[in-house]
């Protein structure tokens, strides 16, 4: 093709590509530079001399620069000149003009360099015949001509070049015309715009004649992505006459699923991929899922037809299994059995006996299967099953009508969910406290959140029948896999059936609970952990059963084991009752301690056989700690039998934790000899008050103080407090060690990273939050905000504590206090402010220090916060905590009538805000119900609840003007505020036919 750019611009343009892919970064950036340099002075021919590039570099341009060794394959360079050209063409102009700054490259180019550019890569279309450059140019095409429509530039050449090159048919040229088709689908894949205003019945015939194309399968699955997208971006009338398409998609599948043990179908063709039929079957159904999800009304005709073939799927092959025998009851390798029964059972609707005497075409022995086949037939299990849960969830009533379609899903979920790794021995020698890898993208956990999608979708009367038909054998299977899947699906399945699986809690306690004696420590684990799942019903009604399995597994052999009860046993104890507790404290008691202090309960040893000392492990005596302290707060003062046996372990650890290593044990011991002195009270802590504050005192001084300690940090501030709260007024002296400290941490400034606005790519900074204040977006460090509310949470616990002993303090907390009612960059900031303030109203009057300067400063930044506050919810706590002010004064009298006038006037303005705000909402409620507008259900939930917010902020409102006139005028005002708006949050009962 004749050249449209300078020899050269050709040239410097080879020579800067060539250092844009160096690994030298000094190059690169240099590189960059120079692309910038050129992009503000001459933008049009070098986004020209890119497009022909793509075109005209060959090996002669790269050896004329002695470039070949570095770039030997110009099909690399050609394909990356296209992707810089659609970086650049609709990045922002470098220009420093302020004008041209907010345009684009693309804005900026004539209407001649245009066309030539569209010239170009058209050419570039219909001429390359290297697949990887085509790929490249068809995704620059698409971009053009999308930004291009937008800006009302139509690319008719494209159009007309597309719809010919989708009918070349010579099957003289097979290999270059069945590029030309896939090339021309995937721009309209890429590019719907270009065939919706068409006629309907050509762009269907064009479509269907793709997808039934008998050269090549690519050709096929971009006509896939195609109709996929058309019917994606049809409106209604489009849609109602494009129903014709749905059979030439749906006949794809089929088709692929019964040439799974063929040769692969790209081999037909003359250097044509030899991708295998497994994955071509797997993305034909990864490409239509989306529009399952979007459309899902457009496949309800073809249910039936579709359960011929999708369970052979999803579902596994039968293998029996190696047999199990004593000395090796876990036998792994060879194939497995269904997950159900053992042997499994023949004749089922599903088991397909094609003529291979196989499922999907393979052999049931499995032998011979490579690696690679097994994880494509892996991968299309999934994307089958996928595709099911989507159209599942998208219209959930269209396939509960469909007999077999459920079962067949929830079938292949509990098969999927059997089929984990035996590593055993690997798992049993991992340390827990260093976090183990998720394994939230294993195969047996996709499976399990496919189940607990459609168990969302669906509801309990439709996925517990089919579910309970196979779980019962399945936890009696003498493989603990599929024991293991059969306990998880229960779990999967509990948030979407909950209602319905409650009328059978008591048969389901019964099936699960012989689980916690398994023979297998994996399974004992993990039920553990599902245990620690806080289930009010359960333990309300089942503690019994369920602390009589928890309580023994204390003393599992296996130290994940009892540490992951011992996790279990804490929400247990948070959701109990105290006097239900009671009967099993000591009983957990004396087993945690065992745990915490191994050797505390060996028998003596004789000279002639010493005994080994019991291994400890860090993480399990972690695990004791933690779980001591949360029975020590459940349990409250009936703990004070054990304190003696408890504290003087806690402290030893405390003094002898020496390391990092030992830093989260340290600081657990912290937190629980804390929550152990609230329990008990200051009567039986007093004895050991000194011993640990003494402790604290010494880590406060040796904690460094750069950012990386922030744990122990914390810790430290959140333990004081505890023994301030055990303590009450004996912690007075003390205050000068922690309140400087506190004083500080309350006092920092928000650290903030201010974002550019024009850059689009953007992201949020790692342990940054965004926030828009001013038009402006910042970055703000969430550690520091969250170390700030802690200081301030911790404040309100002194003064709470200590009342008019907290006086020394009072004038440097409330300094600090007041102005933190405007701290937007923390919700828990100004919350824990509004909270603090009346306590220390309390604390200056008790204390007699309180002065009127304190108490004007005081209800003028009240009175300001209210007037400019426009969230609901603070708006409710700014009038509580005036209310408590006001009355710690005793009442509005006591204060100065000059504050009487704006703490009214704040209040109408108030309540004209949230008057506006309901009849605005109102307004747009009854326009959607009339069909102009709309609001969606969520739209509809989430605005109710905003009311709900709004009338407990009325609410407080009231009760402040009642105390000022329990017959105020503008308490009239509150109610008739109170009346307007939509009001449907208590007014809908929801609907619980399914369930």
């Amino acid at each position: 093709m004749e050249s449209v750019v300078p020899t050269q611009i050709t040239q410097e343009l080879t020579q800067i590509l060539s250092n844009l892919v160096l690994g030298d970064n000094e190059i690169r950036a240099n590189a960059e530079k120079a692309v910038n340099e050129r992009l503000v002075h001459t933008p049009e021919l070098y986004l020209l001399a890119l497009a022909q590039f793509a075109i005209t570099a060959d090996t002669e341009v790269m050896r004329s620069f002695s470039l070949f060794a570095i770039t030997a394959d110009t099909e690399v360079m050609r394909s990356f000149s296209l992707v810089l050209l659609r970086r650049l063409l609709f990045r922002t102009s470098p220009s420093p003009s302020p004008t041209a700054s907010r345009l684009t490259l693309y804005d900026q180019l004539s209407h001649q360099t245009l066309t030539t550019l569209e010239r170009l890569l058209l050419y570039t279309l219909s001429h390359e015949t290297s697949a990887a450059v085509r790929r490249k140019a068809i995704d620059t095409i698409c971009d053009l001509a999308n930004q291009s429509m937008l800006r009302g530039r139509p690319w008719h050449a494209l159009q007309a070049q597309t719809f010919s090159m989708v009918q070349v048919q010579d099957e003289t040229e097979g290999v270059q015309n069945w590029g030309y088709r896939e090339s021309a689908f995937r721009v309209f894949a890429g590019c719907p715009n270009l065939v919706m205003d068409l006629q309907i019945d050509a762009v269907l015939s064009v479509l269907q004649g793709g997808l039934r194309d008998r050269w090549s399968i690519d050709v096929r699955h971009a006509a896939l992505l195609a109709s996929v997208e058309y019917l994606t971006h049809a409106d209604p009338g489009q849609l109602s006459q494009s129903l014709c398409l749905i059979p030439a998609i749906l006949e794809t599948l089929p088709a692929l699923a019964s040439s799974l043990s063929s040769p692969p179908l790209g081999a037909s063709l003359p250097n044509g991929p030899k991708t295998s039929n497994y994955h071509y079957l797997s993305t034909f159904l990864s490409t239509l899922t989306p529009l399952a999800s979007t459309h899902p009304i457009l496949f309800a005709p073809h249910l039936q037809n579709m359960l011929t073939f999708l369970p052979s799927l999803i579902l596994p092959p039968v293998d029996c299994g190696p047999t199990p025998t004593v000395g090796r009851p876990y036998p792994t390798g060879g194939g497995r059995q269904g997950a159900f029964v053992f042997p499994p059972p023949s004749g089922s609707q599903y088991d397909d006996d094609d003529t291979n005497g196989s499922r999907n075409g393979v052999d049931d022995d499995g032998e011979g299967e490579d690696d690679t086949e097994a994880d494509e037939r892996s991968t299309l299990r999934l994307s089958a099953l996928e595709f099911m849960v989507s159209l599942s969830e998208a219209r959930p009533a269209m396939v509960k009508k469909m007999t077999g379609w459920t079962e067949v899903i929830v079938r292949a979920c509990l098969e999927g969910m059997g089929e984990g790794e035996d590593e055993v021995e690997a798992w049993l020698a991992e340390d827990p406290s260093l976090g183990s890898p998720t394994d939230t993208d294993s195969q047996p956990a996709l499976y399990e959140q496919a189940l607990d999608r459609l168990a969302c979708a669906l509801g309990g009367r439709a996925v517990l029948p089919p579910a309970f038909q196979y779980i019962p054998s399945m936890l009696a299977s003498y493989d603990w896999r599929v024991r293991h899947a059969g306990l998880m699906a229960i779990a999967a399945i509990g948030e979407g059936t909950g209602r319905v699986m409650l009328k059978e809690l008591e048969k389901i306690v019964d099936l699960v609970v012989p689980m916690f004696n398994d023979s297998h420590p994996r399974q004992r684990t993990d039920l553990y952990q599902r245990a620690a799942a806080p289930q009010e019903v359960i333990q309300r009604q089942y503690h019994q059963k369920l602390f009589s399995a928890l309580i023994p597994a204390l003393e599992d052999p296996e130290p994940r084991v009892h540490a992951h009860a011992a996790a279990a046993l804490i929400n247990f104890c948070e959701g109990v009752e105290r006097d239900t507790l009671l009967p099993y404290l000591d009983a957990i008691v004396v087993r945690l301690l065992k745990l915490l202090d191994p050797e505390s309960s060996q028998p003596p040893s004789s000279p002639t056989q010493p005994t080994q000392p019991p291994i400890v492990h860090r993480y399990v005596q972690e695990q004791a700690i933690t779980t001591l302290a949360m029975v020590a707060d459940a349990s409250e003062g009936m703990f004070a039998k054990h304190y003696s046996t408890i504290m003087p372990m806690l402290l030893n650890v405390l003094r002898n934790a020496e390391g990092k290593e030992f830093g989260k044990l340290k600081a657990k011991a912290m937190e629980c000899a804390g929550l152990i002195a609230i329990a008990v009270g200051p009567d039986v802590f007093r004895p050991d008050s000194k011993s640990l504050i003494e402790i604290l005192f010494d880590s406060e001084i040796e904690t460094p103080q750069e950012a990386t300690d922030t744990q122990m940090a914390h810790y430290l501030i959140a333990t004081w407090s505890k023994v301030c709260q055990a303590m009450r007024g004996e912690f007075e002296p003390y205050l000068p060690i922690v309140m400087p400290s506190l004083l500080a941490a309350a006092s920092v400034k928000a650290d903030l990273s201010l974002y550019d606005d024009d850059d689009d790519t953007t992201e949020e900074k790692e342990g940054y939050e965004t926030v828009m204040m001013d038009g402006r977006t910042y970055g703000v460090k969430t550690s520091v905000m969250d170390e700030k509310c802690e200081a301030f949470e911790t404040l309100v616990i002194y003064c709470h504590c200590l009342g008019a002993k907290f006086a020394p303090y009072l004038a440097q907390t409330l300094e600090i206090t007041l102005p933190c009612l405007k701290f937007y960059f923390h919700e828990g900031v100004r919350e824990a402010c509004a909270i603090l303030i009346p306590m220390l109203l309390s604390c200056g009057k008790e204390s007699q220090t309180l002065t009127n300067q304190m108490v004007a400063a005081t209800f003028n930044q009240l009175i300001n916060c209210i007037i400019t506050e426009t969230d609901a919810s603070f708006l409710s706590s700014l009038f509580k905590h005036l209310t408590e002010s006001l009355r710690v004064l005793g009442g509005p009298s006591p204060l100065t009538a000059t504050f009487h006038e704006p703490i009214i006037e704040a209040t109408k303005r108030q309540l004209q805000s949230l008057a506006d705000k309901r009849k605005a909402r109102a307004a747009r409620a009854n326009s959607a119900s009339g069909g102009v507008g709309g609001i969606g259900e969520m739209d509809r939930e989430e605005l109710a609840l905003l009311e709900e917010i709004e009338d407990f902020a009325l609410e407080d409102m009231g009760k402040m003007l009642s105390l000022f006139d329990s017959n105020h005028p503008l308490l009239v005002a509150v109610g008739s505020v109170r009346d307007l708006g939509f009001n449907t949050y208590d007014s809908e009962e929801e609907d619980e036919g399914d369930e």
